[in-house]
């Protein structure tokens, strides 16, 4: 964030040891959160029990949401070397036929929907960028005991590895703290749900002996597996395990050879890196928080890995509470604020959860009659081609929609309409600037609040008190005109703030005239939290005022 972006100064309390947010947890979801604070220049530490990284087989699957947020943080250029881009998802009879097969060329949002990546790799890469903030700081060994709320600020009680028993106090804490999560059973919120009987053994395999592109999901009733390909020559492998198997017995090298043997022609000579066995869950916290105390990724919410959006899923929610904490710690709204987040994301979660236990028991139904009907019923709906594209472009996928919290829909009576962009993501389209450059929109716009527009300056509608509010909390001002009309419109707003942004494939102005509204409202994470016409600007600023009344 650039100091003409910050929201506001930091405040005195830092020099008198008080953090502003302790984050629990140095997994992708609480290190995504400490690069994103960092660079709202709040002073965070992350605590993790944890000696070092974690190594073992994780997640694979990044949609173009996370990369999008780690765009934001400044790290996507290192984070996708190691990534595959467009990786296929296709699902294989027991006969070896594709019924189903998820082929996503959008980029609506900037980048490839699906993509594989190397997580150990990925979480090494998020690491080493926080150390870019002198604010930011990461302890291992260091366990959390107990934290309770003060007055003003919360105590917490950690351990390190020493046996040493010391007290650190925040502002707020964020439990990113997994599945056993220390942070929610200290709040003790429930986490609603059931866990699959049903185990599964992961195996990593370097120097990948097929590959072959993509992911296969072998939909065999006797024993479903999975094969992938991952980023640097490393195939993924994963094998359910019967109800009379023990996990000791499969990740010997002979039952990890007995498992290959149906996917590689020489299973003896597999260069194994690492295997685990694993059970499937899926389980919703009973809320995201309670007081100054947050709830992110798999301590909030687990499930199973067949949409790979576990790990998605928890970057969402830190990219959804880091400019909120941002807002409150700088004085520019209300600790209220962050009930948003639990109203936002919650619901969302609860449809990943659901949308991922539909797939899995697609793949893996226990019935062969089962199987065989779902290869039938699958294999005609290839045959429709709207029903073959709303696999293939992963239409099925839910898609955020904040109905409540920071955001501004139209009157009670036409909030059915399932078309407004309000509560959605922004796309994300190249854009040419004033310096005759090409870049991707979130790089032109920064990282605050946002108001976008089509062709105008939407503040001469505005009276003085909402021109100051739009001052006061950094808001930026664009507009986009055609690529061919960009010099032109700069050169008649040169004494003015106002940034002119060039629409070079359309679709930008497809969008606008679309949905019917010239004024947008973005918020940091590129939420539309309130699309109007000009003239209805002033109501919107009102509404907006009410939320971040400052200091």
């Amino acid at each position: 964030m650039t100091a003409a972006q910050a929201p506001g100064p930091r405040s005195d309390g830092d020099a008198e040891g008080l953090i502003d947010v302790l984050i629990v947890g140095a997994g992708p979801v609480g290190l995504t959160l400490a690069n994103q604070l960092g660079g709202y220049g709040l002073s965070t530490v992350v605590v993790e029990r944890g000696a070092s990284l974690i190594d073992y087989p994780r997640g694979v699957g990044m949609d173009d949401e996370s990369l999008r947020v780690f765009q934001a943080i400044g790290l996507v250029d290192e984070i996708r070397q190691h990534t595959t881009p467009d990786q296929y998802l296709r699902f294989m009879t027991a006969k070896g036929r594709c019924f189903a097969s998820v082929e996503p060329k959008t980029r609506e949002f900037g980048w490839p929907r699906r993509n594989a990546f190397v997580q150990p790799l990925i979480d090494k890469v998020l690491l080493r960028g926080t150390t870019r903030f002198a604010g930011v700081k990461v302890i291992f060994d260091c366990e959390l005991l107990d934290f309770a709320e003060e007055a003003d600020h919360i105590r917490v009680e950690v351990r390190d590895n020493a046996g040493n028993i010391r007290n650190l106090h925040c502002r707020f804490i964020v439990g990113c703290d997994g599945g056993r999560s220390t942070v929610r059973k200290i709040l003790n919120i429930a986490f609603e749900g059931k866990t699959d009987s049903t185990r599964w053994v992961v195996i990593d395999i370097q120097n990948d002996p097929l590959a072959i592109p993509d992911a296969y999901l072998h939909c065999i009733p006797s024993r479903p597996y999975v094969t992938m390909a991952l980023p640097h020559g490393i195939r993924r492998c994963e094998f359910m395990v019967l109800s009379d198997e023990t996990d000791e017995e499969l990740c010997t090298p002979q039952g990890l050879q007995k498992l290959l043997g149906a996917v590689l022609p020489k299973p003896e000579a597999a260069d194994v890196i690492r295997s685990r066995v694993y059970t499937h869950h899926a389980r919703l916290a009973a809320r995201f928080g309670a007081g100054r105390a947050l709830l992110a990724g798999d301590a909030a919410h687990l499930m199973p890995v067949w949409q790979g959006q576990g790990y998605n899923s928890g970057i969402r929610d830190v990219s959804n509470i880091a400019w909120k904490l941002a807002a409150v710690v700088r004085g520019l709204a209300p600790e209220s604020l962050l009930e948003s987040y639990e109203q936002e994301r919650r619901s969302h979660a609860a449809a990943m959860i659901a949308i991922s236990v539909l797939v899995g028991r697609i793949f893996a139904p226990r019935s062969k009659v089962l199987a065989a009907l779902r290869d039938a019923v699958s294999l005609l709906l290839n045959a429709i081609p709207s029903a073959k594209s709303y696999i293939t472009q992963m239409r099925f996928k839910p898609m955020p929609r904040y109905e409540r919290g920071v955001v501004l829909h139209a009157e009670p009576e036409k909030t059915a309409d399932k078309n407004s962009p309000v509560g959605r993501l922004f796309i994300q389209p190249r854009v040419g600037t004033a310096d005759g450059e090409t870049r991707m929109l979130d790089d032109a716009i920064g990282d605050w609040f946002a108001v976008l527009t089509w062709a105008i300056d939407p503040r001469s509608y505005l009276d003085e008190v909402a021109r100051a509010f739009w001052q006061r909390i950094n808001a930026r001002f664009l507009t986009i005109v055609p690529q061919n009309q960009l010099k032109e419109a700069q050169r008649h707003e040169r004494a003015s703030d106002l940034v002119i942004l060039g629409d070079i494939d359309q679709s930008l102005k497809d969008w606008f005239g679309r949905h019917r509204k010239s004024v947008v409202v973005l918020r940091p994470d590129r939420f539309v939290a309130a699309a109007a016409i000009p003239v209805d600007f002033q109501l919107v600023s009102r509404h907006f005022m009410t939320i971040f009344p400052g200091s």
